[in-house]
């Protein structure tokens, strides 16, 4: 894998890990388009490098990102937005390039000051070159097992992405940090329409835990190094492509899961509706206890449906567990004991017969090794 035409990248370890991993990478768009668009949490508490971040892509101009992992810098007070703006300033006068066309990602502890000291010396340090994608993507890791990138061609442009996240992962945004690179020219107010839409039918369809983080960030940059134009479509398309694989290389490597599971809702009135009773089994924890302890309890789905915010009957609702048709019009129908769970992926589907629309929600099963692992985060 590689990065596309126009882009050079690179990380370092800064010290910002104490186990010596690499926690620090810049991605630099050398043009010649310098396109930016991004999609950021929705959490109202949002770190430093959001804040700072929202302003920058507004105009949607983006020679390059600066991510870090080893610390949030969320809930750091003024000190933690200048250190943001300091980051920005290195790497501007390192690129020879204005700070206002940089982004800046921080992902980690949140409410603990990030080491300037460390950081200057990483940016002095970090050579970009052409090779430096799979480095990027393992400096954003933090409780992630594997780095996650992804690689998409048509009609000769690239388009290429990175990302991480293993736990808070509700993205609405996730804990994550998501950089998606292109060399093909693009209309800037389409690409973000249809950067916006990706984002959506992807990050936003899975849902680990159910919590969102302060610093969600996902950031398109255009480079038109390639010279191909493609249309809106074809742009949209992709971008699905590449962000479809992170998303699912992201709750594949959630933490401490042991089940994937599909919850797929069908002939609902809205794709609104869709989405909100996918999310709310999603959000179960009595039904991910369920799965985890391989128990198909079709109860608890029509549980978590009936929180949901969505137009349905509610004596009218029809469940599958992994193929197995378990509830019909709300009542028992098959033997729950048929249903299987020796896969990975479980497969849930509800029929809310009202309508046309679909979605497909991803979340985990809950497991002990998830409880012990967000126990001690801090320690």
């Amino acid at each position: 894998m590689s990065l596309p035409k126009g882009f050079v990248s690179g990380a370092i370890s800064a010290g910002l890990k104490s186990n010596g991993a690499l926690d620090l990478t810049i991605i630099q768009n050398l043009g010649p388009q310098n396109f930016g668009t991004a999609v950021y949490t929705s959490n109202k508490v949002v770190a430093a490098p959001v804040i700072w971040s929202r302003q920058v892509t507004k105009g949607e101009k983006v020679s390059a990102v600066i991510l870090n992992s080893g610390g949030a810098n969320a809930c750091t007070g003024p000190q933690g937005f200048a250190d943001t703006h300091k980051s920005a300033e290195l790497v501007g006068e390192k690129l020879q390039i204005s700070a206002g066309e940089i982004v800046v990602c921080s992902t980690g502890l949140i409410g603990e000051l990030l080491p300037m000291k460390k950081i200057s010396a990483g940016i002095e340090a970090i050579t970009l070159s052409e090779s430096g994608f799979l480095d990027s993507a393992k400096a954003i890791m933090t409780t992630d097992s594997v780095p996650k990138l992804a690689t998409f061609e048509v009609k000769g442009a690239q388009f290429a992405g990175i990302a991480k996240g293993a736990g808070m992962l509700a993205p609405a945004l996730a804990t994550m940090l998501s950089v998606v690179m292109t060399d093909a020219i693009i209309d800037p107010k389409a690409a973000s329409a249809a950067f916006a839409r990706a984002v959506e039918l992807t990050y936003n369809r899975i849902d680990s835990d159910g919590c969102t983080s302060t610093n969600d960030t996902v950031l398109l940059m255009a480079s038109g190094a390639s010279g191909v134009q493609l249309t809106d479509t074809e742009i949209l398309d992709a971008l699905i492509e590449v962000c479809g694989s992170l998303s699912s290389q992201l709750i594949a490597d959630a933490e401490g899961a042991s089940k994937t599971v599909a919850i797929k809702v069908i002939n609902a009135a809205t794709e609104s509706d869709a989405v909100n009773v996918g999310r709310a089994n999603a959000r179960n924890n009595l039904l991910k206890c369920a799965i985890f302890g391989g128990d198909p309890n079709w109860g608890r789905v029509l549980a978590a449906t009936g929180t949901a915010d969505a137009k349905f009957d509610e004596l009218n609702i029809d469940v599958k567990l992994n193929g197995i048709q378990v509830c019909k019009a709300s009542a028992p129908a098959e033997d729950r004991n048929l249903v299987r769970f020796d896969d990975r992926l479980v497969e849930i589907e509800i029929n809310l017969n009202a309508g046309n629309y679909t979605a497909t929600i991803y979340t985990n099963d809950l497991t002990h090794d998830y409880v012990h692992e967000n126990s001690a985060y801090a320690t």
